[in-house]
């Protein structure tokens, strides 16, 4: 069972910077793609960012295409999500997850196989 582990939330200014970092615990992770949710308060998940494990393809909604980034280090086994020039509409708790079985449907959240607990992000204006 993988287990993912995600840290570097927190409270910030609109304009501010965070990176999210997404732990997964076995050495031998393999998965097809990884790829970060949020949800807001009172309203669905939504993809935001995923990443071809393999060969390292980016892909990201339109509402933050430009301002965040997402990365991956294989050799650690983790997913980093560079959020840049933040607003209050990003506030959410957002979730790592690892879509392991095959298929480029990345941004389908059904998919995915293993998920984290949830890391918030509260942007103030």
């Amino acid at each position: 069972q993988v287990q993912l582990v995600e840290s570097g939330g927190g409270f910030v200014q609109t304009g501010d910077s965070l990176r999210l970092s997404c732990a997964a615990s076995e050495r031998t992770f393999s998965s097809n793609f990884m790829g970060w949710f949020r949800q807001a308060p009172g309203k669905e998940r939504l993809f935001v960012a995923a990443i071809n494990w393999g060969d390292s393809r980016t892909y990201y909604t339109d509402s933050v295409e430009g301002r965040f980034t997402i990365s991956r280090d294989k050799a650690k086994n983790t997913v980093y999500l560079r959020m840049n020039s933040l607003k209050p509409e990003d506030t959410a708790v957002y979730y790592c997850a690892a879509k392991v079985r095959s298929g480029t449907n990345y941004y389908l959240e059904r998919l995915y196989d293993y998920w984290g607990q949830g890391t918030q992000v509260i942007v103030s204006s």
